[in-house]
């Protein structure tokens, strides 16, 4: 994949900021989502950006999460990263990992790069928006300002979404939303330039 970067003037972008999409979603309860790489509100570190997008230092690596307090009936998981300030009208997935079994509760550094040797058995990956299945990291347009990049960990009460490797980010999140989402945990990382 080649991607090419491109200047933007900061005069052209006045807009508010975008609205967290899952404020639209039914209410699910939430339980603790953290991370090792990164707390809530801070600035992802460079292993976090994205090389694929030519930002300098960056590695696409996905950040460690762990978590706790899901409901006991929980029996998978679906972890994805999506930045809702993306200038586009759909904002940005930069990874989906889904069926990720009940008993697994945390991911290491790098468990979303493209060989998907780090994820647990049983979970697989979907392409993110630029393209390619695994973690890309964040690249915010030059000038764009601080761009969200939401961590949601999903607990589902089914073994398997409906899904597979050929479905796209959006139509996972309506399978889950057709299915129930369970519980819901978030953790939000920065990132501008």
């Amino acid at each position: 994949l080649i991607f090419t970067s491109f200047i933007v003037s900061t005069s052209a972008f006045n807009m508010p900021g975008a609205p967290n999409p899952y404020d639209f979603l039914p209410e699910a309860p939430k339980f603790q989502l953290t991370s090792g790489d990164f707390e809530e509100g801070a600035t992802l570190k460079e292993p976090q950006r994205s090389k694929a997008f030519g930002v300098e230092g960056g590695e696409d690596v996905s950040p460690s999460l762990s978590w706790e307090g899901f409901p006991p009936e929980t029996k998978s998981f679906v972890v994805t990263c999506y930045d809702p300030d993306a200038p586009t009208v759909s904002g940005f997935w930069h990874w989906v990992v889904y069926d990720i079994p009940a008993t697994c509760t945390s991911l290491a550094t790098d468990a979303g790069n493209a060989d998907g040797t780090k994820l647990p058995e049983g979970a697989k990956m979907l392409k993110n928006d630029a393209g390619f299945a695994g973690y890309c990291g964040a690249a915010p347009p030059p000038g764009h300002g601080d761009h969200r990049y939401i961590f949601c960990v999903s607990a589902l009460g089914l073994d398997k979404l409906p899904i597979d490797e050929n479905t796209s980010p959006a139509v996972s999140q309506f399978q889950m939303f057709g299915n129930g989402v369970l519980a819901r945990g978030f953790l939000t990382g920065m990132f501008g330039r």
